[in-house]
Formats: structure tokens, sequence, C-alpha cells
């Protein structure tokens, strides 16, 4: 379970909006004004961060310099059209700077798996709202504590298998988008950190199956999917680079994978806008 309720979260989100946390243009991760892209908004310069929040959940402010920038996680449901971000300066003035959703499209995916995973069963379908309530606690997960890095390492080695977005279509009936990377790799194959955080979840989930849950700071988090092993437990500390688990493929699954998603205030977004490009 997530380590702290969601009533301390939303008490400490009241207090503290926004995070900042130095960085340079070369370490943000690449903007996509689309559903499951990263916002970019300049806020300007000033001698405090300004409090940001979208949809009223806190976003990540980075420093570059003596200029300040909202990175916006928009989630994959959200319409093309207008947005905008609520910022709240250091003299009490607030403001609303808006910032335009364009279409995107994803392909599309079709796969065969066991007929109990898309026809769920009376258990398996209450299973399965148990652990969507839960999971919505984990990603509501919101520390003070800053993101060591803006850019991720891939957390294990291997080709791309399925892309982020794709729109899935399993046993002919058309599912929820891909929220994640699918990297293709041998059973077995160690899972690693992309980045310095915390266990904030594990367990055996219906569809994710092993899973372990990351929290790098400032609503930052990672999620690793399908795993044959787990070596870490909730509460842990992990270095980047350290060993988390290994590729399987339990859930729904045909085949050993990692699923690697990543969470941007409660966002599911684009796990290749984190990786470095240089």
């Amino acid at each position: 379970m997530a380590e702290s309720t969601p009533w301390i979260r939303t008490f400490v989100c009241a207090l503290v909006c926004t995070i900042a946390v130095e960085a340079h243009a070369t370490d943000l991760p690449q903007q996509r004004l689309a559903p499951g892209g990263v916002a970019r908004i300049a806020l300007g310069a000033s001698a405090q961060a300004p409090r940001v929040s979208h949809n009223g959940v806190p976003v990540l402010v980075v420093r570059d310099g003596p200029q300040w920038t909202a990175l916006v996680g928009i989630a994959l449901s959200a319409a093309p059209g207008s947005a905008s971000v609520d910022v709240q300066r250091g003299d009490g003035s607030p403001s609303t700077l808006p910032f335009v959703i364009k279409p995107f499209h994803y392909a599309e995916q079709r796969l065969k798996v066991a007929p109990g995973q898309v026809d769920l069963s009376k258990d398996d379908l209450a299973r399965y709202e148990r652990e969507r309530a839960h999971l919505a606690d984990v990603t509501a997960t919101f520390t003070e504590t800053l993101p060591p890095t803006l850019l991720l390492r891939q957390p294990t080695p291997g080709p791309r298998s399925s892309s982020f977005g794709l729109r899935r279509v399993f046993n002919g009936q058309s599912r929820n988008p891909h929220s994640g990377m699918d990297i293709a790799a041998p059973l077995g194959t160690p899972v690693t950190a992309p980045a310095a955080g915390r266990v904030i979840d594990t367990g055996n989930y219906f569809f994710n199956g092993n899973t372990v849950w990351l929290d790098h700071g400032a609503g930052l988090l990672t999620m690793y999917c399908h795993l044959s092993a787990i070596n870490v437990k909730v509460g842990d500390e992990v270095a980047a680079g350290a060993v988390i688990g290994a590729v399987g493929a339990t859930g729904r699954a045909t085949g050993p994978h990692l699923h690697w998603s990543v969470s941007l205030n409660r966002a599911m977004v684009d796990p290749a806008l984190f990786l470095s490009t240089r």
C-alpha cells in the first residue's frame, strides 16, 4: 500500500503546490503538447518559485538560471484544445497561463489473450475494481522530495515491442490506450531503477502482474509491470541503476517483457520523453 494516506497528501499539496528543482533546458523532458505528452510552460523570472497547479493537482516547477518552467503531464484522456495552469506567485498575485493540447495520432495494436483476461468473471472484476481504487491512491502520491534528475535511464535493455499510446484491441474488443512503454527482453533480465527513488508499492495485480512503483519526488512516479521477481519492498530507498526486479510475463502478457510507465502530476506520459537524447 502507498505509505501516506489521501488526506495527508491533500494537506501537503495545499501547503506546497509546487516543488522547485534546479535544471537546465537540456535536462528537461522533451515537450509534446498532446495527450500523453509533457507541456513546458515558461513562468518568467522571479526570486521565488511560483506555485503551479493543473486541474487542481500540483505541478513540478524547475529553474533554469533566473527563469522558471512548469512541467505539466497531459493525460492520455485529455481532449485536444485549450488548457491552462493556475499560477500563484510569491507576491500573492494569482494568474492563469493557457496552453494548447494538439491532436496526436497513436497507432492501433490487436492482441490475442486468454478470454478470461478480457471478459472478466464476477470475482476477477471485483478484484480489478479493488486494485484500481488502490492504484489510484498510489498514483496520487506526492512528496516534497525533489527528483534527483529529470532524465531517466531505460530500466532494462532491449527493443520497444509496443509503444506508448497504442490503441489496444484485445480479442476484437477495444480497450484503453497503452499507458507505458513495453521493452522486449528475455525472462529474468534484471530491471533497474532509472533514477534514485523510494519504493511506494509492490504487489501482484490482475492485469499488471508483479509490479513495483517508485516515487522520484514532486509527483514524478514510475511503474514496472509483468515482473517475474520483485527485489525490493515498500519503503526501500533505491539508487539509480539498482536492481528492483526481473523481466517476466505475469498478469495480462503475451510473453516476457517489461511494461514501464511514467506518471507526472497523476498523468501517464510517454517515458520516451524522459530518455536522454545526448
